[in-house]
Formats: C-alpha cells, sequence, structure tokens
C-alpha cells in the first residue's frame, strides 16, 4: 500500500516532539472502490466487528459506518455506541485518543484502528508524566480534562468533559468554590473561563487544525458572503469565537447548520465535518473558515492531518490481519473511567442527552 508521509510542526507546550508525521494512504481508484467495499463489509460480518467513524475521517468511511450499522459521531457517543452494540470488536475510524476511550469503556472487547500512529495534537501535547507533575504542583485544584486526551490523563483527571458539556461542568465547579486546573487546549480552556467566571489554570495546548483560523481573513470572507452565518468550534482561536453565530461541539455545529435560518454558512471546523452537513442540507451551501493569510503557514489547512491517515485500505488491511490492536494498561482504565463516569453521571442529572454530547 502506497503513501505519502508529510511533516506537521505544531505548538506543544511540555512535549518533546517538535514534528508529528502524518502517512496519509492511498485513496482507492473508482474502478477498484466497489470490491473493496463489499470485501469491508463481507469482513465485519464475519468477524463480529461494528466500524465507528468520526465527522472528521473520509466520506468513504463515513457512508461505510452507516451502511453496515455502525455509527458517524463524536469520540465520546462512538465509545459509548460501541459499549451498547452487541459486536465483539469495534473498528475506530478516528485517532488514538478514540480507540483508548472505546478501549477504557468496553476493557472486554478487542479495539482495532486502521493506524494506531493516527495522534492527536492536544493528546501529543499533554505527556501524562508532566501533566501529572503539573497536578501534583497543583494540589488545591480540581483537574478537568477533554476528551481529547490519553488514558494515562484521564487516569489522573476528576472529571474528563466534552466541548458540549464543559461549561455546565465548570460552572457547578465554581458554586462548589473550586478551583479548576484544565487541560490541554487553551483556546477551550479560555472559552470555558470566560463564560462561566471560574478560577482555571490553563494547560497551554492547542489543535492545529482549529488553531489555524484566521480572524482578519474570516472578517473578508464574510464581507463577500453577508448572508452566512458562521459556526465555529470552541478550540477555535477567540477571536473566531468572537465572529461565530453560533459556538459548539462537532454534533452542536451539524444541529445548527439543519435549524438555523441561513442558506450560507462558514464552518470553522475540520472541514470533514462538511460531508455529515451537505447530506444533511443539501439546499445549503458550506464554506471552509480561512486559513490562509499574511504569514499564514497553513500546517493543516481545515483537515486533521491524523484523520486523514484513516483510509479504505488500511481498514480492509487491519481487518485481514487483526493488527492495530488498541491496548490500555488494566491497572489504568478503573482510574481513567471515573471521570467519564462522573461526566455522564451528570449528564443525567441536568438531562443532558448522554448521545450526542461530544466534542472534536
Amino acid at each position: 500500500m502506497s503513501e505519502k508521509v508529510v511533516p506537521y510542526a505544531y505548538e506543544h507546550p511540555g512535549s518533546p516532539t517538535s514534528v508529528a508525521w502524518a502517512k496519509v494512504p492511498r485513496e482507492p481508484g473508482a474502478a477498484e472502490k466497489p470490491e473493496l467495499i463489499a470485501r469491508i463489509k463481507r469482513m465485519l460480518k464475519e468477524q463480529d466487528a461494528v466500524l465507528v467513524a468520526h465527522y472528521y475521517v473520509h466520506a468513504d468511511l463515513q457512508d461505510l459506518a452507516e451502511a453496515t450499522g455502525g455509527i458517524v459521531s463524536d469520540s465520546l457517543d462512538m465509545a459509548n455506541f460501541g459499549h451498547r452494540h452487541p459486536a465483539k470488536t469495534i473498528v475506530v475510524a478516528g485517532v488514538r485518543f478514540m480507540g483508548e476511550t472505546a478501549k477504557i469503556l468496553n476493557p472486554e472487547k478487542r479495539v482495532l484502528m486502521p493506524d494506531l500512529k493516527a495522534e492527536c495534537s492536544l493528546d501529543l501535547g499533554c505527556p501524562a508524566d508532566e501533566f501529572s507533575a503539573f497536578c501534583d504542583a497543583h494540589p488545591d485544584c480540581t483537574v478537568v480534562v477533554y476528551a481529547n486526551t490519553s488514558a494515562a490523563v484521564k487516569a489522573r483527571a476528576d472529571w474528563m468533559v466534552t466541548s458540549s458539556i464543559a461549561l455546565p461542568v465548570v460552572k457547578h465547579l465554581k458554586e462548589q468554590g473550586r478551583k479548576v486546573l484544565w487541560a490541554p487546549d487553551r483556546h477551550l480552556g479560555g472559552y470555558v473561563q470566560e463564560q462561566t467566571g471560574a478560577d482555571m489554570l490553563l494547560w497551554q495546548g492547542s489543535c492545529i487544525v482549529h488553531d489555524e483560523y484566521k480572524a482578519k481573513e474570516l472578517i473578508e470572507l464574510k464581507a463577500k458572503h453577508p448572508h452566512a452565518k458562521v459556526l465555529a468550534h470552541p478550540e477555535s482561536p477567540r477571536a473566531i469565537v468572537q465572529l461565530a453565530d453560533m459556538v459548539g461541539s462537532t454534533t452542536q455545529l451539524i444541529k445548527a447548520a439543519q435549524s438555523l435560518d441561513a442558506r450560507e454558512f462558514i464552518v470553522a471546523t475540520d472541514n470533514g465535518i462538511m460531508h455529515k452537513m451537505r447530506t444533511l442540507c443539501p439546499d445549503k451551501v458550506f464554506l471552509e473558515a480561512p486559513t490562509a493569510g499574511v504569514g499564514a503557514t497553513c500546517t493543516s489547512c481545515s483537515h486533521c492531518p491524523w484523520m486523514a491517515m484513516n483510509g479504505l485500505l488500511n481498514l480492509a488491511e487491519v481487518l485481514e490481519t487483526g493488527k492495530n490492536e488498541i491496548h490500555v494498561d488494566p491497572a489504568i482504565i478503573p482510574r481513567a473511567v471515573l471521570p467519564i463516569e462522573r461526566m455522564l453521571a451528570f449528564a443525567r442529572q441536568i438531562n443532558l442527552p448522554t448521545r450526542g454530547i461530544g466534542n472534536a
């Protein structure tokens, strides 16, 4: 299987890695795709496996997941779906922390991924040992981590949150007089801090996709499309969030595209989400928020390089070989599941649906 290797530099305080390498698999041609899809469908059935895919992966994988009884959603919903589904194997089309979350919630099941090297800059930028030391240095804080973190980081936390439940959780902690240590995304943390007024100490991580959106160029694009609504994920910089008509998680942004009274939308999140938006809203126009501009490097250009590592060819390969199985230290799982269960219990307490409360 031929592939191209592309370097992606990103900011990641606390991590020793300065460059991440994404290996993008070859996309099958139109002639070979039908047989390949049929073969994957057959193997999923034979192996009692279910495919769960994130909104940011290739459209072919999203369509295949839904066509075979799987799901396309956010990371926590993907893991929960795998937990509810009777299949003995969960195949996760996404990035590594999503596979780990699926394993944490389903330790008895086999969890496979098309490529175990599909990472996340937020996860990579928050190494468990350094994060643990940071927590130890601030024992007066309640530790709240975003879903985009490793199992080991989750195991060190008091709460895990997604982007759509972060505000009510932190508001709840503030009302209890708690000081919050937040990790890893500084933009989402800053947004939550601004909205709640909570006393928060922020780990300085960022998403290489959302961090690149440019406010000046977004204003110029809005001028060209004066009736367009701006949909932004809160991992985006503050200047982008301030220009948005709606700020929310992946699931919330899709719902906004369906419900808002507009024909055009400018979307400030990974462009993989546009497949679902265009499928649900075929009469509407979706434009990418700009990443280009004066001095811009555009290292991701509105699409996660690691999400792009998921393809039909390596999906077929992992089903054929059984390689790329996710393993999480059994000693970590009981601790890592606690902050997730705490969040889900709180969601039920405030009557927030536990499905679709997702993140990136």
